[in-house]
């Protein structure tokens, strides 16, 4: 017997649980410099919003927080930056809850809690949600 074996490509879409919608939109728009690029009601009402980084990698969907998909998670999104520190200086003079300091290489704590090395310079921010998302020095 044949298996079937899927064609899946790329990621298209992260799924980030937000509590207002609009607000996200700003914030993600006007704050992090990104794009809207789609925004469709279904019947039921329900409001699928995404976004796009600049260089058009996988969109962000913001979508209504439930009790089973909380806003408030460390979403495990890594966005690359061109320049780590200027952002990091940037977002913090903006008022944005992000880390004091850029996690340096060699100390960083990855999600698991374990230090790895040899990883660039980076740093955690959160959305207005409480939604985690790590920015990394690009390769």
């Amino acid at each position: 017997m044949t298996q079937h074996r899927p064609q899946l490509g790329r990621v298209a879409t992260i799924v980030v649980p937000v509590r207002d919608q609009e607000a996200a939109l700003r914030f993600y728009v006007d704050t992090l410099g990104m794009e809207e690029v789609n925004d469709v009601r279904y019947p039921t009402g329900e409001r699928w919003l995404e976004v796009s980084p600049a260089e058009g990698s996988a969109n962000l969907c913001l979508v209504l927080a439930r009790p089973e998909r909380p806003a408030g998670v460390e979403t495990g999104i890594v966005l690359f930056s061109a320049d780590v520190l200027a952002d990091l200086a940037g977002l913090r003079a903006s008022g944005l809850e992000v880390d004091e300091e850029p996690l340096p290489p060699g100390e960083v704590v990855w999600w698991s809690g374990a230090p790895l090395a040899g990883v660039p310079v980076q740093f955690r921010l959160r959305d207005p949600d409480g939604n985690s998302l790590l920015v990394v020095a690009a390769p």
